[in-house]
């Protein structure tokens, strides 16, 4: 029987290294956001999209990610609206990953919104990834090229670390790659027994 693994935390706490060098030890890895960016792609998703947030957040018929960010980390509303057409098409590209997976020992799915989902029964384990604050704002800064505002009003749009660690089996905290490495290593041989 496979193991399903959550693997969730924070924007910028650093979930995709540590997904990566789980992968590295052979276990398949699943990871949300990535899926979801190629499935915001698919013609009846981006029906879906123009329908609740009109054309205004297309360029040339090509989605921009960063205005309708902006729309939905300001507004919880059209963030669940959002997550309402993407979540399912994710939910069911992730089942049919899972039978292509059936025969690994553990698989893990990465994703930001786990608790936010409600979706922590669907998993045997969760890991919880978190970092300083300073450390999450800086590295989404670099990486999405937005400024602190934005980092915040996307942080203030999850469930604490607080929250997520209380509910996890695992915690990594990554602030130090060494440290990140064993830990990593060391969550990976409990879950092998």
């Amino acid at each position: 029987m496979t193991k399903i693994i959550g693997l969730t935390g924070g924007i910028g706490s650093g979930k995709t290294t540590v997904a990566r060098q789980f992968e590295s030890f052979g276990i398949p890895i699943y990871i949300a956001d990535e899926e979801a960016k190629k499935i915001m792609e698919l013609p009846d998703v981006i029906e879906n999209i123009k329908t609740v947030f009109g054309n205004e957040i297309f360029d040339n018929a090509k989605l921009n990610r960063q205005i309708l960010a902006k729309i939905v980390f300001n507004d919880k509303e059209k963030l669940q609206e959002l997550n309402k057409i993407v979540h399912p098409k994710v939910k069911s590209h992730f089942d049919k990953w899972l039978i292509e997976n059936k025969s690994a020992p553990i698989v893990i799915k990465e994703t930001a919104l786990l608790f936010e989902t409600g979706s922590e029964m669907n998993f045997d384990s969760i890991i919880t990834v978190t970092a300083p604050l300073a450390i999450r704002i800086q590295r989404v800064i670099e990486r999405d090229k937005i400024d602190n505002e934005a980092v915040l009003n996307r942080i203030n749009n999850q469930i604490s670390d607080d929250i997520k660690i209380a509910k996890s089996n695992f915690v990594i905290h990554n602030d130090n790659l060494q440290s990140l490495t064993k830990q990593v290593k060391n969550i990976y041989n409990q879950l092998l027994n």
